[in-house]
């Protein structure tokens, strides 16, 4: 026996030495070592206050074919830039080789910066690899799922919890961040840069989300009984015997790797922000820019909350695509994160794209206007991707203020006019406070549930597509229809706890929901709210598992209706008489609930011998609110119409829904606690109005506007009107 015990010992001993050698303990240790995080609301540093709009780019003089940092300087001051990005896409500058850093070649640049009183937003190169980490480490890359081989080349294609990886990036960060951190020049970090989870599905992760699955459900019985796992005999009895995601056919499994990846990325940015708080300066603040909004991979409300600032990078049309519109949608969405002021570190300047196939440089007056639309949304600051055109790569038609021959152009001249009203009106704009009394509920595990069960599909039944109407379609067609219809709208989340801050709330396909997320909806309503609500709300429960009740579950009786059966729709109905006035967009389309009415009344019903025993739509009072209910996809038309009604409902409708069509209007309190309203005018076309608020001034033209006085606006121009 004890001949046995030492040959045990001694092989669990080799394990151990072993593992120390696969992974050193500097690495292992990183994790643990790094400031922890609470995941606590963050506050902006109190000795940090924006005094005017900031204004720039992203500058990359490390890019540039010859010498020219003095021209680009004198050129930045004389247009009146006030702020760049630099420093977050060359970690092969900034450790040229393992653990030799090189700064001299950015101080030059903040240096210059700074003497032309121009601000840095500096940022951690944390998503492009250098080739020497590649190479001794080549298990950092990102394994996608499936297991297929990773390359070397892309950026954002590693491993972010790869001790190795993590090892590296800590190293490289506390030695950056502490090189700046007395530098009055720098006033903000920017951690990683457009972060998501890269799919990475490397043993580290999967043995991370191994370990979330225990924690969340204790036993794997547990787990069986949530997943449903019976279904197959996909049963795991013990943790060890946890399969990949790989090949999962299970839709919890699914939802809960969403989950995962998210956390990840939470973690990572969390992880980031708290090395930079641990050496930074007193006055810089830390920001993470999201790359889009309401990414599938990514849980923004989360992230938010260990961000001081959240800031976004909104790409949008140009030429006669350009409305605002999915500005707008990006910056409330930002806003709403944290309920402040974001910032924009990437937006168009001259034309976008990957190839030369989308080439579309923006109409004269188009620069300005979008900026101001930011402004509009709540924006601190914008600021191109970017300075100067790359002659080179990947991005060599993503087109900065400067064109490839880096010489002032007309952009250039529409950037400087800007850059100068701005330091004039800046002051009356920055830190507007908007409050609005619509919000919409955006919940990312509906969007991916229903990604894995889509209610559309394209090809053969059985082929996999991507579907032509989805969570996103419907995020998009609501946001667009209260933007065009100029009222205001934030954005609300599952965790959130302030439904009863709004008159009306918008609850697009809520797939995926608890009993209790449910009943606050429904208690939302009885004490007199208004909630505008799509079909597939309540279906699932927090596991992606079926309700065993009827549908809508715990809805039921704010919905005052209940179905057991659903159909796709082969092809577009109409609904009987016209109900909503939508003239050729009296349609709707993809899916259809046989909703019962309980105590609701049928708004609209469909015009089919079968279909038409069920209503569509459905309005039901319960308590002091009420509930309007889609059971199936509605035409933008009948969108429009149908919110039309229930905002006179709620008691939102007045005279900005009385504006010319391509006149969009937004308002806030600014720093002196006027009330403003921005005026913008999206067309090639003037637009006049009879402006319906109180009397002001209008910034710009520092012109008197009296209640009810016409006022005009220029092809894509735009007034905004300061109250008395």
């Amino acid at each position: 026996m004890k001949s046995i015990r030492v040959v045990l010992l001694l092989i669990l001993a080799t394990f151990v030495a072993t593992l120390a050698c696969a992974v050193p303990l500097s690495y292992a240790a990183t994790r643990d070592s790094a400031p922890a995080t609470s995941g606590a609301q963050t506050e902006w540093p109190a000795s940090v206050r924006f005094d005017n709009i900031l204004y720039g780019a992203a500058y990359y003089h490390e890019y540039m074919p010859y010498e020219r940092l003095d021209k680009d300087v004198a050129l930045m001051k004389q247009a009146g830039i006030s702020v760049v990005r630099m420093g977050e896409s060359t970690w092969s500058l900034w450790e040229p080789e393992d653990g030799h850093f090189d700064y001299a070649w950015m101080d030059r640049v903040v240096d210059a910066m700074g003497k032309a009183g121009i601000k840095v937003i500096m940022g951690t190169p944390t998503y492009s690899i250098p080739t020497w980490m590649y190479k001794a480490h080549p298990e950092v890359l990102a394994r996608p799922l499936g297991g297929g081989e990773a390359f070397y080349g892309m950026r954002q294609n590693m491993d972010t919890d790869s001790p190795a990886y993590r090892f590296y990036a800590q190293r490289l960060i506390r030695s950056l961040v502490e090189h700046y951190r007395n530098n009055s020049t720098v006033i903000g970090w920017q951690v990683d840069n457009e972060t998501s989870s890269y799919g990475a599905s490397n043993p580290d992760v999967f043995a991370g989300f191994v370990n979330h699955l225990k924690k969340k459900f204790g036993t794997t019985d547990n787990l069986n009984k949530a997943w449903f796992l019976n279904y197959w005999g996909q049963d795991v009895n013990g943790w060890e015997n946890m399969p990949t995601r790989d090949s999962a056919t299970s839709t919890s499994y699914k939802l809960e790797w969403s989950r995962w990846q998210q956390m990840r990325v939470t973690d990572f940015i969390s992880w980031q922000a708290a090395l930079v708080r641990e050496y930074r300066g007193p006055k810089q603040f830390v920001t993470q820019d999201f790359g889009g909004a309401m990414r599938r991979d990514v849980n923004e409300f989360a992230v938010g909350k260990v961000l001081d600032i959240a800031a976004q990078n909104p790409y949008h049309g140009t030429q006669e695509h350009m409305d605002g519109a999915s500005q707008a949608e990006a910056g409330d969405y930002t806003r709403s994160l944290k309920h402040s002021n974001y910032l924009v570190t990437e937006t168009n300047a001259q034309t976008t794209d990957w190839t030369s196939a989308n080439q579309y440089p923006p109409y004269d007056g188009q620069i300005r206007l979008d900026v101001y639309t930011h402004v509009s949304s709540g924006a601190n600051m914008v600021e191109y991707w970017h300075w100067h055109s790359i002659h080179a790569g990947q991005e060599t038609y993503w087109k900065g203020v400067l064109s490839h021959d880096l010489e002032p152009n007309r952009v250039y001249a529409e950037v400087t006019r800007t850059a100068h009203e701005l330091q004039k009106v800046g002051p009356r704009l920055v830190n507007m406070k908007i409050k609005n009394q619509v919000a919409i509920l955006y919940s990312v595990d509906s969007a991916n549930a229903i990604d894995f069960m889509p209610f559309t599909h394209t090809g053969a039944q059985w082929s996999p597509g991507t579907a032509p109407v989805d969570y996103s379609s419907l995020i998009h067609q609501f946001h667009h229809v209260l933007y065009n219809n100029n009222v205001g709208v934030d954005f609300v989340f599952p965790d959130s706890t302030n439904f009863s801050d709004y008159k009306m709330l918008i609850v697009p396909a809520l797939y995926i929901a608890d009993d209790a997320l449910l009943t606050k909806i429904s208690d939302y309503v009885k004490q007199g709210g208004h909630v505008v609500m799509t079909f597939k709300s309540g279906f699932a429960n927090e596991n992606s598992a079926v309700r065993w009740v009827r549908q809508p579950g715990p809805l039921r009786e704010a919905a005052g209706f209940s179905y057991q059966e659903f159909s796709n729709l082969e092809k577009p109905l109409a609904l009987k008489g016209d109900p909503l006035k939508a003239g050729d967009g009296n349609k709707v389309s993809y899916w259809a609930e046989f909703l019962i009415p309980e105590h609701a009344q049928g708004v609209a019903w469909y015009e089919h011998p079968f279909f038409g025993k069920w209503p569509a739509i459905t309005r039901n009072t319960y308590g002091t609110g009420t509930l309007a209910y889609e059971g199936t996809f509605l035409s933008d038309a009948l969108q429009k119409n149908l919110l039309l009604e229930e905002l006179g409902t709620a008691g939102l409708a007045g005279a900005d829904q009385q504006l010319p069509s391509a006149v969009r209007v937004k308002h806030g309190v600014n720093d002196f606690g006027k009330q403003l309203h921005f005026y913008l005018n999206y067309s090639s076309e003037k637009q006049s109005f009879a402006y319906g608020r109180g009397a002001g001034t209008d910034l710009l033209t520092g012109k008197a506007v009296a209640s009810a006085q016409e006022v005009t606006l220029e092809p894509w121009d735009l007034a905004i009107v300061e109250e008395k």
